[in-house]
């Protein structure tokens, strides 16, 4: 008799079915686990045979093979122990296999027959909705699974609860949906002194969701600035919300169920590595940029990060998805951000200051500044200076315009955007692109006289010129304008700068 069970296997953000086949035959005692299992499956051996005897149940001494199919299918993580454990108490005939057959399972076995938690929950509970089964998980993690609705969850404290439940002696409670938490609230741009000139580039960046870089002394307020932004973002729609709870999920960050409807905010340190901010390692895990999924990636001392590592943000800014290419696995993580940056003038700082001023600039400012390749930059669409601050400015009366003013204006455009682009799948006016750009973006005569001499001026590139028209339809927007105009082209045009040269 072949007992199976069903239970998935994580590719990036896709769950593919597993299914999970146990078989106890005559022979010699043996158990064996089959299929392109990793470390931690092979290991689940150990883990569930101690969980057996836990029980006061001893594995029969026969041959016994677990087979996970598809066997060409990579199989990593703890979430195998519990389909495999089921399945051998099966062919044991400990419990039904054909009750099983309407359930996926996915859960970690500790030693003494507890069900603990394992990264990916929330996919399983989607792929077993979409295959019309319930879903078997620890009790830590209902909450989380029962944001799939209409599927039923049984989420078991531990393997005897479980078995009990099965048959029937023993009823566990079902879980209820994790609540969803109350936006965190971060500093207001009341607390910024001055700084006109970057708080506008800030709301025109929140408006359209514009990339934005921030270029200043130390003290100026940048890190300030971006700690601001969350405050003045919209809330994630629930659609949203579930995506970026999909990929706090597999990456095992989604605790107690609870969803959050704000957006995600990421400042990994200058110091990390290509595979911490794209994504990667041993078991690909999804990266920084992809944790920061429709929300913001802020790097801050930006000249400061490994240039390749730097390079390698040019596909997800463009495409909105990073692909982690493996010899076994090619797995895609969704990567649509809004990068945030900030960077000194120069290594000392002080550049323009007549004061503090290097001996060596401009050829200090043009060195380190072109640590950031010219690409990278192209992709960014607001260059704000952010000046320094004295004392005085510090003493004044906090503005009279804060976040949630700002955060008015910034939802009243969003929902312009929104509106306009209804039946695409472009979400702000940083995703305008082909006819929607034309349609929508393209400025008046006027505007577009001013625009042409200045790509001329500028020698803009083609994305360039494409960034401008999004961040003028943005502007626009912010001041209820149908049309662009040139007032439009032309602040967009202020916030294009070009490198210093030694």
């Amino acid at each position: 008799m072949v007992a199976l069970v069903s239970t998935v296997a994580y590719l990036g953000l896709e769950a593919r079915a597993v299914e999970v086949q146990c078989q106890i035959a005559p022979g010699m005692p043996r158990f064996a686990v089959v299929g392109l299992p990793d470390k931690a499956v092979g290991e689940s051996r150990e883990r569930v045979q101690s969980a057996l005897a836990a029980m006061g149940l001893s594995l029969p001494p026969k041959r016994i093979t677990i087979n996970l199919s598809p066997a060409d299918l990579p199989k990593e993580g703890s979430h195998y122990d519990l389909p495999i454990a089921l399945a051998l108490l099966a062919a044991m005939g400990v419990t039904d296999a054909e009750q099983l057959a309407d359930w996926v399972a996915v859960g970690e076995l500790a030693l003494d027959g507890r069900v603990v938690a394992s990264p990916g929950v929330l996919l399983a509970a989607i792929h077993a909705s979409g295959e019309e089964k319930g879903l078997i998980c620890p009790a830590v993690q209902g909450a989380e699974a029962r944001w799939a609705s209409g599927i039923p969850v049984c989420a078991a404290p531990d393997l005897v609860s479980l078995l009990n439940h099965l048959k029937g002696t023993q009823l566990l409670a079902e879980p209820v949906p994790g609540e969803a938490e109350e936006p965190a609230r971060g500093p207001d741009l009341k607390q910024v002194k001055g700084q006109e000139s970057a708080k506008r580039a800030l709301e025109i960046a929140a408006a359209g969701g514009h990339n934005l870089l921030m270029i200043g002394p130390p003290g100026a307020g940048k890190s300030l600035l971006a700690s601001c932004l969350p405050g003045i973002l919209p809330l994630l729609t629930p659609g949203e919300a579930l995506e970026t709870s999909m990929v706090a999920s597999v990456a095992g960050l989604l605790e107690g169920g609870k969803i959050s409807r704000a957006r995600p905010f990421r400042d990994p340190h200058h110091s990390a590595s290509m595979a911490a901010l794209t994504g990667g390692g041993l078991k690909v895990k999804p990266g920084e940029v992809s944790l920061a999924h429709l929300g913001v990636l802020f790097l801050d001392e930006l000249p400061e990060f490994q240039r390749p590592v730097l390079d390698s943000l040019r596909q997800p800014l463009e495409t909105g998805e990073v692909s982690v290419a493996r010899a076994n696995a090619h797995v895609t993580f969704p990567a649509n951000v809004q990068l945030i940056a900030a960077m000194n003038p120069c290594r000392c700082g002080h550049l323009g200051d007549p004061a503090l001023a290097c001996s060596r600039a401009p050829r200090c400012a043009a060195d380190y500044q072109s640590k950031v390749s010219g690409p990278l930059l192209d992709r960014i669409d607001l260059h704000v200076e952010v000046d320094p601050v004295s004392a005085r400015d510090l003493a004044l009366p906090p503005p009279a315009e804060g976040s949630a003013e700002v955060a008015a204006r910034v939802a009243a455009a969003r929902t312009l955007q929104t509106a306009r682009l209804d039946g695409t799948e472009m979400r702000s006016n940083a995703d305008l692109d082909g006819d929607a750009l034309e349609a929508h973006a393209t400025p008046d005569e006027t505007g577009r006289k001013l625009l042409m001499q200045a790509a001329d001026a500028m020698r803009l590139t083609a994305r360039a010129y494409t960034r401008i028209l999004r961040v003028a339809r943005t502007i626009a927007d912010l001041g209820g304008a149908e049309g662009v105009g040139r007032i439009h082209v032309a602040e967009a045009l202020s916030y294009r700068r070009q490198p210093p040269r030694a």
